[in-house]
């Protein structure tokens, strides 16, 4: 599944990315506040510090727009944890440092995480496959290190258990997002990264 083009009358790629970079951090806080079909592209070019006919130079439409910004968060989520996990150890160690890692990134990007998965609902047909794609790109990063630790001896799992454990880390640490009206009334962060691990990983190692 290729990505989607976001057809743009600028020439000037840098001042694309700056501009859409824009857009997409005005969308994210008037689509958490208003939600995506009670938020305007006017609204979001005001915010934005632009003109409405500018905006649309850079895109055409407030369906693009929701595409730009799932496309963005997926993108950060992929690249800043990427940066801890190529410097993880493998085995066992290596994947508490990249659930560890990708809970701190959860925490981080709370406010767009959210907004996302609310919203992707509303993504053309054309463009939900492709986000979809990149969720599943994000799962198989764990389903890697955990069988590598499983080649480490680490882990003693097949691999529909390492699939299944894989998607458990995902929504697990999207959880603190989705639920953190509630869970971040209990646990700080460290305290429910902590419980997790143990949880985690003491139900998949076995004994």
């Amino acid at each position: 599944m290729s990505k989607k083009e976001v057809p743009s009358l600028v020439k000037d790629e840098k001042l694309i990315q700056k501009r859409r970079e824009e857009m997409v951090k005005a969308a994210v806080s008037l689509f958490k506040k208003n939600g995506f079909h009670r938020t305007t592209t006017r609204e979001i070019a005001k915010v934005s510090g632009f003109s409405i006919g500018t905006l649309y130079e850079y895109i055409r439409s407030k369906e693009d727009i929701l595409y730009l910004v799932c496309d963005s968060i997926y993108d950060g989520v992929k690249w800043r944890l990427q940066q801890d996990i190529d410097s993880a150890d493998s085995g066992i160690k290596g994947v508490e440092k990249a659930i560890t890692a990708y809970f701190k990134v959860m925490d981080d990007m709370q406010d767009e995480v959210l907004v996302m998965y609310q919203e992707a609902k509303s993504l053309s047909d054309e463009a939900l496959p492709y986000v979809l794609k990149k969720e599943l790109e994000m799962t198989a990063i764990f389903e890697r290190l955990l069988s590598q630790a499983v080649h480490k001896g680490d882990l003693d799992l097949n691999e529909k258990e390492i699939q299944a454990a894989a998607h458990n880390i995902l929504i697990i640490g999207q959880m603190w997002t989705f639920r953190r009206w509630a869970l971040q009334k209990i646990y700080t962060l460290e305290e429910y990264t902590k419980l997790q691990l143990q949880q985690l990983l003491h139900g998949i190692k076995g004994a």
